[in-house]
C-alpha cells in the first residue's frame, strides 16, 4: 500500500557543497577547466561566488558576464558536462586527501536512518558532480534519490521534483509538514521557502549563523557537529 504520509517519518533533504562535504575546489577547477576547453574562456570565474547556485545557472552566468549570447552559448552546452565530469574526476584524484565530510555528517545520517527518515539530495550540481563528490568521501550511497541541477538549472524549482523521487522511492507522499532542506547558504532558504519546506541552515559554508537567521531558516547550526542538537532541530516534522 502506498502511504499518503500519516504515521510515516520525515524526509531530509540535504544541499552537498558546504553542508555535507568540503570538496577542496574540485568543481570550480572542473568548471573552469571545461569551459575554457568547451568556450575558449572561463568567464569572470574568481568574481562569482558559486554559494547556492546550479551548475547550469553558474556557467550560463560567467557566460553571460563575458558577452556571450545565448545562441552562441547554446550549442556547447550540452558537449561542456562530459567534458566537466571528465576534469572532475581527474581534479578528486588530485585532492581527494584534502576532501572530507563537514563535521558530524556521517553521524547525523546515522540518526537519522536510525528514527527511520528518507534521506535525498536537493543539490545544484548535476549528477556526475554530486556521485563524484559524495563517492569521494563515503557518502554516495546513503542518498538512493535527490533533485539536481542538470533537472533544472532553476534551485526553487527542485523540491517537487524530489519531493516525487522520494515518493517513487519510498511509496510514502511526503508534503511540506514532513519534509526538511537541510542548506549552507540563503539560497537553500528561499529553496525551501518557495515549496513551504522547512529549512535547516548550517554556518558550514561561507555564511555565518546570524547571515543564515536573517535568511530565515527555521533553524539554525553552527554545525551538524552535535548530533543531539541537530536531531532536536529536525524534530518539528
Amino acid at each position: 500500500m502506498v502511504s499518503n504520509g500519516a504515521g510515516a517519518s520525515k524526509l531530509v533533504l540535504f544541499d552537498i557543497d558546504g553542508t555535507l562535504v568540503h570538496a577542496a575546489g574540485v568543481g570550480r577547477s572542473a568548471i573552469e577547466g571545461a569551459m575554457i576547453e568547451v568556450y575558449g574562456t572561463p568567464g569572470p570565474i574568481d568574481d562569482l561566488p558559486f554559494d547556492g547556485m546550479t551548475d547550469p545557472q553558474i556557467v550560463r552566468t560567467l557566460l553571460r558576464a563575458e558577452g556571450l549570447s545565448e545562441d552562441e552559448i547554446a550549442p556547447g552546452f550540452d558537449r561542456l558536462w562530459p567534458v566537466y565530469a571528465a576534469r572532475l574526476e581527474d581534479e578528486i584524484d588530485e585532492r581527494r586527501d584534502r576532501m572530507r565530510p563537514t563535521p558530524g555528517v556521517p553521524e547525523i545520517l546515522d540518526a537519522l536512518e536510525a528514527e527511520g527518515a528518507a534521506l535525498g539530495l536537493l543539490t545544484g550540481n548535476i549528477v556526475a558532480g554530486a556521485e563524484g563528490k559524495l563517492s569521494a568521501v563515503g557518502l554516495w550511497r546513503r542518498f538512493p534519490f535527490g533533485a539536481f541541477g542538470c533537472d533544472d538549472a532553476d534551485r526553487n524549482r527542485l523540491p517537487p521534483i524530489a519531493l516525487e523521487r522520494a515518493f517513487r522511492h519510498t511509496g510514502t507522499r511526503y508534503g511540506p509538514g514532513r519534509t526538511w532542506i537541510v542548506g549552507d547558504t540563503p539560497h537553500d532558504i528561499e529553496c525551501a521557502r518557495g515549496s513551504g519546506l522547512f529549512v535547516l541552515a548550517v554556518a558550514t559554508g561561507r555564511f555565518s549563523v546570524d547571515d543564515l537567521r536573517r535568511a530565515g531558516a527555521d533553524e539554525v547550526l553552527p554545525s551538524l557537529r552535535d548530533t543531539g542538537r541537530a536531531m532536536s532541530a529536525l524534530a518539528r516534522a
